[in-house]
C-alpha cells in the first residue's frame, strides 16, 4: 500500500524473567492506509492489546520492543518513551475497554473533555474548548449534552460512558483511532447503537481506525480488513469479506465456528462450538506451528514453521495447507 498511514514490519514485544523470556509478539506487520478501518482480531491472550499499547507507550518499563521497520505519516517511528509520548493524545487517540477506568470519577466530564483537548490546542480558551466538546457529545448521540457536561461518571449508564470515551478520543482530532474492545462490557442494543456511533463517525471523517476486538462481527461491521493473530503471531490476514467467507488458516476457522448462531441459540440440542486446548506459554514457543496443538488438521510437517502464503485476492495466511 502506497498511501500508508501506518506501517510496522516484524513486531516484537517481550519481557525478560528471572529464568526466562516470555515472548509476547513475534514478528507482527502491520499496515494501515490512510482512511482505512483494519480490524485486530483473536482470542484473549493473542496479543491484541499490546499491539496497541506498543503504539501508544503504555508496556511496562521492562517491556523489550524492537521491529525491522515501523513509520507513521511517512516518518520513521521508535517505540522510545519519548517518541510514542508525542503521538499520543494526538496524532493517536484510544478508546479503551472498560470507560470507567478510562474516566476520573472526581471530576465532571465536562472538565475531563476540556482538559483532553489541551494538548492538541493549547492556545485555545476553556469556553471554546468547553463548546466543542459539548457539541462533540451530540455528536456521539449523548441527549441533553449541555447539562451532562456538568455530571460525573457514575452517573452514566455504561453505553452513555463509552460515547463519552468515544467523544475524549474524537476531539483530539487523531490521524489514527484505536477502538480496544469498544463494546465489550456493553448489553446487545447497547452495542449496536455504539457499533453505529463509530460507522458514523468513520465515514465522516478522514481518520483511520485499528478495532481490536474477539468479535468476528463487529470487525465485520466495522472494518476494511481483518488480521487474525493468535498467540501474538499474525496468522492470516486479508480483506474481511475474502477472510471472513473462505478462511484458509484452520485458527480463523475455528474463530468463526465460535460465533453464536443467534437462530441456533434456542436449540436445546446445539452444542456451543470450542477450541480444544490453550494458548501455549510464551515463554516456551513451539519450534514449528504455533497453532499446531490445537488444531484438527495436524500433521508432522506441522513441527516445522509453516510458510506464509499469498493468494491472488490479497490474503496471506501461515499454514502448510495450500490454497484451494
Amino acid at each position: 500500500m502506497t498511501d500508508a498511514l501506518l506501517t510496522i514490519e516484524d513486531l516484537h514485544v517481550s519481557y525478560r524473567g528471572h529464568e526466562s523470556t516470555a515472548h509476547i509478539l513475534d514478528g507482527v506487520d502491520i499496515t494501515i492506509g490512510r482512511g482505512q478501518s483494519v480490524g485486530l482480531v483473536g482470542e484473549s491472550g493473542s496479543g491484541k492489546s499490546t499491539v496497541a499499547f506498543a503504539l501508544l507507550g503504555l508496556l511496562d518499563g521492562n517491556a523489550q520492543v524492537s521491529t525491522r521497520r515501523a513509520a507513521f505519516d511517512g516518518r520513521e517511528m521508535r517505540f522510545g518513551v519519548d517518541e510514542t509520548r508525542a503521538l499520543r493524545g494526538t496524532d493517536i487517540a484510544m478508546i479503551f475497554q472498560d470507560p470507567m477506568t478510562a474516566l476520573n470519577p472526581m471530576f465532571t466530564i465536562g472538565t475531563q473533555l476540556v482538559d483532553i483537548q489541551r494538548r492538541r490546542f493549547p492556545r485555545e480558551s476553556r469556553n471554546r474548548l468547553w463548546g466543542r466538546a459539548q457539541a462533540m457529545l451530540v455528536d456521539v448521540g449523548v441527549p441533553d449534552a449541555a447539562a451532562r457536561m456538568h455530571r460525573y461518571p457514575h452517573e452514566f449508564s455504561g453505553g452513555m460512558r463509552q460515547r463519552v470515551v468515544i467523544a475524549m478520543a474524537l476531539l483530539v482530532e487523531p490521524k489514527l483511532l484505536i477502538a480496544d474492545e469498544p463494546t465489550t462490557a456493553l448489553d446487545a442494543t447497547i452495542e449496536a447503537q455504539v457499533v453505529e456511533v463509530l460507522d458514523r463517525l468513520r465515514q465522516r471523517t478522514s481518520a483511520s481506525m485499528l478495532v481490536i476486538s474477539h468479535s468476528m462481527g463487529l470487525i465485520a461491521e466495522l472494518c476494511d480488513s481483518v488480521i487474525v493473530m493468535y498467540a501474538g503471531t499474525v496468522v492470516e490476514h486479508g480483506p474481511v469479506r475474502v477472510v471472513f467467507s473462505r478462511p484458509r488458516h484452520p485458527y480463523t476457522r475455528a474463530l468463526l465456528a465460535c460465533e453464536i448462531d443467534p437462530y441456533a441459540a434456542f436449540d436445546p440440542s446445539q452444542d456451543l462450538a470450542t477450541i480444544p486446548g490453550t494458548v501455549p506459554d510464551p515463554a516456551r514457543r513451539p519450534q514449528g506451528c504455533i497453532f499446531a496443538s490445537r488444531c484438527p488438521a495436524r500433521h508432522d510437517r506441522c513441527n516445522e514453521r509453516p510458510p506464509r502464503r499469498q493468494t491472488r485476492e490479497g490474503r496471506t495466511y501461515s499454514c502448510w495447507q495450500e490454497a484451494a
